[in-house]
């Protein structure tokens, strides 16, 4: 979260001014901090969050629906398009192909909270600094996590699971991204001389699994290259391996939310003797999940709150997710 000086003072004057007896200096003291805490949180919403690098946000704010045009051509129907020829001499061929479209529903995201206004009276800015974080924090996991189940369905319905036989149990090898990337290319359409194939762009994977990669042997890469692995800082965020990028994703690993969601609620399949799952992405194309918003965020004070002895923020926006393309998804089992 960050706000200014300026911003501090504004926030922290104003928090004072709300218990005044002047109704005018307490409703401008309420329309001060709203103002200053919105253009924060609208800033840094998005920002460090898990799915920033993933999906393409979109403006809907003007639109009724949320709508986007499929492609006419269907996979396995390639063969069944052909030339026309001119039925008559000065006639010109014509051909109407309509697609289908697809209806990405949003929803509303909403979050608030309360503090007393005794506890006000007292407040300086590290008070209001966690009041913002903890608001602000309800938004990010939310929209994190939506963003990462449909991720993770997409991957689930493409039924594809690709595991290295050889790798000790929770090993993210090179061999497997290796595989991760040879299946995504086989099974993502076209041929060896088509253009804007899938392919392997970013694998993201437990923090113990990435950190793991510190201890490949030489049997798995030449030394090289683990110098520069070992020479990297404490944590491992973002490393290269064959020009696939390797995330650390801290919800997915054994016991973690999303291995569960996988796992129970998608009833997604491993190896017998795995026990965690990796994620494999296509981000090449910017469109391939997207994040279209109806309604940007908007902070407002409750001011009926204000009879409990309450001072009470809340926001809310209207967004939705989805994956256009599963073939841009890609599961390893370990």
């Amino acid at each position: 979260m960050n706000i200014d000086k300026n911003e501090q003072n504004v926030i922290t004057a104003s928090f004072k001014n709300v218990l005044s007896t002047d109704i005018a200096v307490a409703e401008k003291a309420r329309t001060e901090i709203v103002q200053a805490i919105e253009m924060p949180l609208r800033k840094t919403l998005l920002t460090g969050d898990t799915i920033a690098g993933v999906y393409t946000p979109m403006d809907f704010t003007d639109n009724p629906n949320v709508e986007f045009q499929l492609d006419l051509l269907t996979p396995g129907q390639e063969k069944e398009f052909a030339a026309f020829t001119l039925p008559n001499v000065g006639r010109i061929p014509q051909a109407i192909v309509e697609g289908d479209y697809l209806r990405v529903p949003t929803y509303y995201v909403g979050n608030a909270i309360d503090t007393s206004l005794r506890f006000i009276r007292n407040a300086n800015w590290p008070v209001i600094q966690r009041m913002l974080e903890v608001l602000e924090a309800g938004f990010r996991k939310k929209l994190n996590d939506d963003g990462w189940q449909v991720v993770l369905a997409a991957a689930t319905d493409r039924n594809i699971v690709v595991a290295d036989p050889n790798a000790a149990i929770g090993q993210l090898t090179p061999r497997l991204i290796t595989l991760m990337s040879t299946f995504m290319r086989r099974n993502g359409g076209g041929n060896s001389g088509t253009s804007g194939r899938s392919k392997l762009t970013d694998v993201f994977a437990s923090p113990e699994a990435v950190m793991d990669i510190r201890s490949w042997g030489l049997d798995l890469i030449p030394d090289t290259q683990r110098q520069q692995y070992f020479n990297t800082g404490g944590d491992i965020d973002e490393i290269n391996v064959f020009g696939v990028k390797i995330h650390a994703l801290d919800e997915l690993g054994e016991g973690q939310d999303y291995q569960s969601y996988y796992t129970t609620t998608l009833g997604g399949v491993m190896g017998s003797s795995d026990v965690e799952i990796a994620v494999g992405l296509d981000l090449s194309r910017q469109n391939s999940f997207i994040m279209p918003i109806r309604e940007d965020l908007q902070i407002v004070e409750d001011n009926t709150m204000h009879r409990k002895g309450l001072f009470s923020l809340y926001g809310r926006m209207e967004l939705g997710f989805a994956a256009l393309d599963s073939r841009c998804t890609i599961i390893s089992s370990m």
